[in-house]
């Protein structure tokens, strides 16, 4: 007979951890008496961070006293307490390996619905003062479960759970744990997944995820159901090749083209609509190279490859291409990577751009016109005016193609010269009071590039519209958004050289392609994501074990060793930084 041995409830605060602040509720406190179970929580309880915990599908925690004793002989400790592992019901029975999601239980006046196991984060290593713990808890098969409240009602310690039903198809929660975290799942067991009406919505989006890479040729290892970034196929070769400049031409006042070709004449791997390359140059042979990625803007099938660039006025890459790079010359360029990719669908598609902004989706257009896509297809551009409009006629010409081609080019301060009509549609931004004027599809899928503040702008336009926001992809040429649940946000200073306690690192280089840093290492910032925070480099993390994959990065050139290796590899071409470091030098995405 299983029984609830402890209710544990606790408000969220702030804990100091890494000289930073994360706001958590995972210090919970056993009760006594009966407390209201709520459809969101329990009287008295609440969540720090509800992306990742919280809401009708994560309403109650449970853990096991089985699993209690487990860690109490692995880890060596004796200093456990009930609510150790930020769970709300401690329980005597109901283990990991035999509960299923879909599995319903009567505790006192309440009525539960198991709908997913606990999704391993930092704060119960934070908890448990073990850094390990998330990847344990994956790795031994004990992660716990949440509960849906389907009845409320009081609880109490002591109360018996009873089994009122079990779940369709009997995947228990150890077993789907592993399908989504661990090598070795089976398409057998995603399908089996996909049929549990009771699993939380998130997990249904990942094993549909996992799903969709059973359904086509994918990439060589990772998941697309923990990280966008596996989404992208393996890179076309490691590292840097040199490739010869056959042609600049320029697109506007500040924005020039250039192309590269195969140094024998050979025809360089097809790209991906959307893709970017990096470019590695060496302004001063004596000092650190600078490594800039810049998407590529023309014909995804030739036969070689274009990038444009705008002139910054004081950047060190675009400023040396503009310069000093000729017709003839040779660059270090990487393959092309990038999840930012135009969708293999029937749906409407909608191009939105601001100045050089446009080289993605442009990129898009040009794959939308050799298909002669039979599909709406809006492009939306914004300007200064006709001196900073790039590839104005090119996309004219591409849009001539498409049956159901749609442009709107708005310059915010046309010249005299500017023909209205013909140069651009109107006058002023691209707002989102005139999105909602163009009479666009809400089951369009839209792509977006541009200033950061332009694409949240134009987001928040598009869900206006009535698109679903799973639709709308952005493409930041800088750095990534950060990732970092639960942590108390403050002014971050420019991702800078960092102030290692030690001096000076004397190791690999490290070069974080989007900022512009080039690093020493030194095994005293542990990983390569703690380097990434020492400089300030916007991050994405969550497990900071090798879990959850949130901090999968493409790795440019080089290699990672891992320490401690990661519950599964990423993609291949990626590395997870939070549990990796560099033994050569190493260029990130980042």
């Amino acid at each position: 007979m299983a029984m609830l041995i402890a209710v544990n409830v606790g408000m969220p605060r702030d804990v100091p951890w890494n000289g930073r602040v994360t706001h958590t509720g995972v210090w919970k406190q056993p009760v006594t008496g009966p407390r209201m179970v709520r459809k969101l929580n329990i009287d008295g309880d609440g969540q720090g961070d509800r992306n990742g915990h919280g809401g009708p599908y994560r309403a109650v925690l449970v853990y096991q006293m089985d699993s209690y004793r487990y860690w109490q002989k692995y880890l060596h400790r004796n200093d456990f307490t009930h609510g150790q592992f930020g769970e709300n019901f401690t329980v005597d029975g109901l283990p990991d390996d035999e509960v299923c999601i879909g599995d319903r239980y009567r505790v006192g006046d309440a009525l539960f619905e198991v709908t997913q196991p606990r999704v391993t984060c930092y704060r119960v290593a934070l908890r448990m003062d073990e850094p390990r713990m998330p990847a344990l808890l994956v790795a031994h098969g004990r992660p716990g479960f949440y509960l849906k409240v389907l009845a409320e009602g009081a609880v109490q310690a002591g109360d018996e759970i009873v089994k009122v039903s079990t779940g369709p198809e009997a995947m228990t929660v150890a077993e789907i744990d592993a399908v989504l975290y661990r090598p070795g799942r089976s398409r057998a067991q995603v399908e089996r997944a996909l049929r549990i009406p009771a699993l939380s919505p998130g997990w249904k989006t990942s094993m549909q995820s996992l799903m969709d890479e059973y359904d086509s040729k994918g990439r060589a290892g990772g998941s697309t159901a923990l990280t966008a970034a596996a989404g992208s196929p393996p890179p076309a070769w490691p590292g840097f090749r040199p490739l010869v400049v056959t042609h600049i031409a320029p697109e506007s006042m500040s924005i020039f083209s250039f192309t590269f070709a195969a140094i024998d004449g050979s025809a360089l791997p097809p790209a991906l609509p959307g893709q970017f390359v990096t470019v590695r140059m060496h302004p001063d042979p004596q000092g650190a190279p600078v490594v800039r990625s810049y998407s590529l803007s023309g014909r995804p099938g030739d036969t070689h490859y274009r990038i444009s660039v705008k002139q910054e006025p004081h950047g060190a890459g675009s400023g040396y291409l503009h310069r000093h790079v000729a017709v003839d010359d040779v660059l270090e360029v990487a393959a092309p990577r990038g999840t930012f990719t135009l969708e293999q669908d029937e749906a409407a598609v909608v191009l939105i751009s601001a100045g050089v902004g446009a080289t993605p989706v442009l990129s898009m257009l040009h794959e939308l016109a050799d298909n002669r896509d039979r599909r709406p297809v809006w492009w939306l551009h914004g300007a200064r005016d006709g001196t900073e409009h790039p590839f104005a006629e090119e996309a004219r010409a591409l849009l001539s193609r498409l049956p159901g081609g749609r442009l709107h080019v708005a310059y915010s301060r046309p010249r005299e010269d500017d023909r209205p009509g013909d140069d651009y549609t109107s006058t002023g931004r691209l707002t989102p009071q005139l999105l909602l004027t163009l009479g666009l599809p809400p089951d369009a899928n839209a792509y977006i590039c541009g200033p950061v503040g332009f694409m949240d702008d134009m987001t928040q336009a598009l869900v206006g519209c009535g698109l679903d926001p799973a639709q709308i992809h952005t493409e930041t040429f800088g750095s990534v958004t950060a990732i970092t649940p639960g942590v108390v946000p403050t002014d971050a200073p420019a991702p800078h050289m960092p102030a290692h306690p030690a001096g000076p690192g004397t190791g690999a280089s490290v070069s974080f392609a989007r900022t512009g840093l080039v690093v020493p290492w030194d095994p005293g910032y542990g990983t390569l994501l703690e380097l990434a925070e020492a400089c300030d480099i916007p991050v994405r993390w969550s497990c900071r074990t090798g879990v959850c994959h949130t901090c999968e990065t493409a790795v440019v050139s080089g290699r990672v060793d891992y320490s401690p290796d990661p519950i599964d590899l990423p993609a291949e071409g990626n590395a997870l930084i939070c549990c990796s470091q560099p033994p050569a030098d190493i260029t990130l995405d980042l």
